[in-house]
């Protein structure tokens, strides 16, 4: 049961994503559009859709502060090494 609601889900992410590169392969040769407006409102509905979801969620409101620490510490580690290698890989490409 549990793996066919996995597939489900899968399905419903699928089936955009093939109708979005259906339609941009069929407009591609048609006049560029600016979505960036569209897309941004996007992002926006998606990040409302979320702290919406986290803040009706008890469970997970009583664990943020462990939850945010730890995600913390990985932003932090993150951004940190990304740095570095971004460094490293500039000399070794002699990129100043």
């Amino acid at each position: 049961m549990v793996r066919c609601l996995a597939m489900l889900n899968i399905v419903y992410l699928l089936i955009p994503l093939i109708a979005g590169i259906m339609f941009g392969y069929l407009l591609r040769s048609k006049k560029q559009t600016n979505l960036s407006k569209v897309t941004f409102g996007a992002i926006i509905a998606l990040i409302f859709s979320l702290g919406f979801s986290i803040g009706s969620n008890k469970e997970l409101l009583d664990s943020m502060p462990s939850v945010g620490l730890n995600a913390l510490i990985i932003l932090s580690l993150t951004v940190f090494f990304s740095f570095v290698f971004v460094k490293m890989a500039r000399k070794m490409v002699k990129i100043k």
